[in-house]
């Protein structure tokens, strides 16, 4: 799997190619921002073609060596939210592959992490970010229509059945 990071971003991580990576995980890829809110480094996450996005709050210089296995992690906690039975998870979590960073970055996915951010701000304006479950937040994130070249979708929707296209005939 791969995250595709922002220059802000890729500036805090340990080991981000300078190359575009080719991808291998029959999932596709991600995109990621560093964001502050609260004065907390917090990172959005957002899937390449579903647009399903993740939010990690609270970021410290150690959870950025360990942000690839943060993100699986909230990954397969809101799956399991989503009800996604545990044999697809275990289909899934070997299709991920080892996480992979580069700055191969594209311009629609950043856009579509600007509107998530935008949204989220609205989620979070009472509460302080460290006090936002991060499951309910993506759960909440990805219930909201998006847009993608004039194609509206709900991410959630989007990425469930993608999910389940890796299941086969389990379905």
């Amino acid at each position: 799997m791969i995250i595709h990071c922002t220059q802000k971003l890729a500036a805090k991580l340990p080991d981000v190619s300078a190359a575009p990576l080719a991808e291998n995980s029959p999932l596709g890829s991600w995109h990621a921002h560093l964001y502050t809110y609260d004065r907390r480094q917090c990172v959005m996450f957002c899937h390449d073609a579903s647009r399903y996005c993740l939010f990690l709050a609270g970021l410290v210089k150690a959870d950025f060596a360990e942000l690839g296995r943060l993100h699986r992690e909230l990954f397969l906690a809101t799956l399991i939210a989503l009800n996604v039975p545990p044999t697809l998870l275990g289909r899934l979590t070997l299709a991920l592959g080892p996480v992979q960073f580069d700055r191969n970055t594209n311009r629609s996915v950043l856009g579509s992490l600007r509107t998530a951010d935008i949204d989220l701000s609205w989620l979070i304006q009472d509460l302080h970010v460290l006090d936002c479950n991060p499951v309910a937040v993506a759960l909440e994130l990805n219930e909201r229509l998006t847009s993608v070249k004039g194609k509206y979708f709900f991410p959630a929707k989007e990425m469930l059945g993608r999910i389940h296209d890796l299941g086969g005939k389990d379905r």
